[in-house]
């Protein structure tokens, strides 16, 4: 039977095999998945869509904890400091019948390694995995890797066969712009089958009752009809209206407003996620400026200045309507290596940014583009408007360009953009993660988020030693000096620490996960 066929006649048969007391979750956002593919890229709301429908070997609970997922549990091996052991789950299959084994493991972080994959930074100390039997995995590495197990929470298993049989062995090469079967298909062991899926427009899921946890998670919603709005306004109408039960990235404008509704609930907690401006220094000249012959970027004095004219209190209290904690490093507060005191070192003064603007020769300023993301954070396009009048002030006159997340993104991984917002949350919760994508210089397989062109070869091998680095002492101490120089480089301009906000009937039971991923089989419905 054709298995495209064959998912679908599962999804039908979970439609019609549903208890009477059906329970439809309609969930919307800002933004869709950019694919279903689950190693094209890493993207907190493409994560958050494929967690329904895909499961890794470990996840985290709503707490931040880890909560065994394909494996029941893992350990590093008493035989080999090298290698880590995962026992799988037995009984498990995917959505279309077919055993999980150790197999689809092995495929799956093979698969995962790809020159295309976007995940591929993060298991990079990985030099084999093999499978002892059908359901235990060795995972080596090139030397002990401590933090192993919190890189792989959003590395979902695929079915090898069913990969194989719809030709979708190869990563989809996303910044080209492909479209492959595992595009806009899926077949998981998740909690929800894929029954259609119109990206930008909507997104349907049923429950998997054949799933292996049926009676270990709520499991209380049958239905989910996922629908990215990208319009403040149709969004919060949409809730109001109770057209929508769930609601991500709620407008801070109209928080107090959607909270005394009656049926209506807002939960908030701080987001793992910080803003940020990134801003090419590696280039001798840049494009998106009108300067000749070359960059003001690559002078520290600019990006520091340029830093310094960033009012992050007012953004907070004006844009973000309080929803923010002004930041003055990339890393957020629940990440290993973050500090107070690195935090607190950004500032805003406009005069000494004029000076230092003068001192790098540019007392009258230079324009430049800035790019910016108009879907993807909350009040995106509305914090690069405030960066706009803000480094209007010390002469940098910017043209702003904000585009849907889809078409923003690649600007970074492809280096086409000089100036341009980027969020980064730590799902592993140490300054590693950070680091192998947004410090190390841009190489096939690391640094591939680096749009700075920042390479420092000193720099890199201290960071690639941390994945093998068994003193945490020592290891903290290098990841306090990496920090250092990231800050005195002013690699980034930091914005501010997210705050969330989620909406919902008080029919929903949720609460809110810092990393901004519902799993769904955690939800109530009363």
């Amino acid at each position: 039977m054709n298995v495209k066929i064959a998912i679908s006649m599962v999804g039908a048969l979970m439609l019609t095999t549903a208890p009477l007391a059906a329970e439809t979750l309609r969930w919307a956002r800002s933004g869709d998945a950019l694919t279903l593919d689950p190693h094209a890229q890493n993207e907190g709301p493409t994560h958050t869509v494929r967690h329904q429908m895909y499961e890794p070997l470990i996840i985290r609970d709503v707490t931040g904890a880890f909560e065994p997922a394909l494996a029941t549990d893992w350990a590093p091996s008493a035989d080999d400091p090298n290698v880590w052991v995962f026992n799988l789950r037995e009984g498990v299959t995917f959505h279309d019948g077919a055993d999980f084994t150790a197999e689809d493991v092995v495929f799956s972080f093979e698969r995962a390694k790809q020159p295309n994959s976007d995940m591929k930074e993060l298991i990079g100390s990985i030099t084999e995995v093999r499978a002892v039997d059908d359901y235990t995995v060795e995972i080596v590495t090139d030397g002990p890797n401590p933090i192993l197990p919190s890189n792989l929470t959003n590395l979902f298993i695929m079915d090898k066969g069913w990969t194989e049989a719809n030709n979708t062995v190869n990563v989809q090469d996303f910044e080209g712009g492909e479209i492959t079967f595992a595009t806009t298909n899926a077949n998981g062991t998740g909690p929800y089958v894929l029954q259609s899926r119109e990206p930008d427009v909507k997104t349907v899921m049923v429950r998997n009752d054949n799933y292996w946890g049926i009676d270990q998670f709520p499991m209380e919603v049958t239905e989910i009809v996922y629908t990215p709005i990208q319009n403040e306004a149709t969004r919060v109408a949409a809730m109001l209206s109770g057209e929508i039960d769930f609601l991500q990235d709620m407008p801070v404008q109209d928080l107090e407003r959607v909270n005394a509704t009656d049926g209506l609930v807002v939960k908030q907690a701080p987001q793992n996620r910080v803003i940020f401006f990134g801003m090419n220094q590696g280039a001798d000249d840049i494009e998106a400026d009108n300067v000749d012959g070359k960059n003001p970027l690559a002078d520290v004095r600019v990006r520091k200045a340029m830093s310094m004219a960033i009012n992050r209190d007012a953004i907070q209290q004006v844009v973000m309507r309080g929803q923010s904690e002004p930041a003055g490093m990339v890393a957020p507060p629940f990440v290993n290596g973050w500090t107070a005191e690195m935090d607190a070192e950004s500032s805003t003064d406009v005069e000494a940014a004029k000076a230092l603007m003068a001192e790098a020769g540019y007392a009258d300023g230079f324009s430049i583009r800035l790019d910016c993301p108009n879907d993807r954070y909350v009040n995106d396009e509305g914090i690069c408007q405030a960066a706009v009048g803000m480094l209007g002030q010390i002469g940098v006159t910017v043209n702003l360009d904000a585009k849907p997340k889809a078409q923003h993104f690649p600007l970074i991984t492809d280096g086409q953009t000089d100036f341009y917002m980027l969020g980064w949350g730590v799902p592993t919760y140490d300054s590693e993660y950070i680091f192998n994508f947004l410090v190390h210089g841009r190489e096939a397989d690391i640094g591939t988020w680096n749009g700075t062109g920042f390479d420092n070869d000193e720099l890199d091998a201290k960071i690639k030693s941390l994945a093998s680095n068994t003193d945490l002492e020592a290891r903290n101490a290098d990841i306090a000096d990496i920090w250092r120089v990231v800050q005195d480089e002013v690699l980034y301009i930091p914005i501010h620490h997210q705050v969330l906000n989620w909406g919902m009937s008080e029919r929903v039971g949720i609460e809110v996960d810092p990393e901004d991923q519902p799993k769904v089989k955690y939800f109530t419905m009363n």
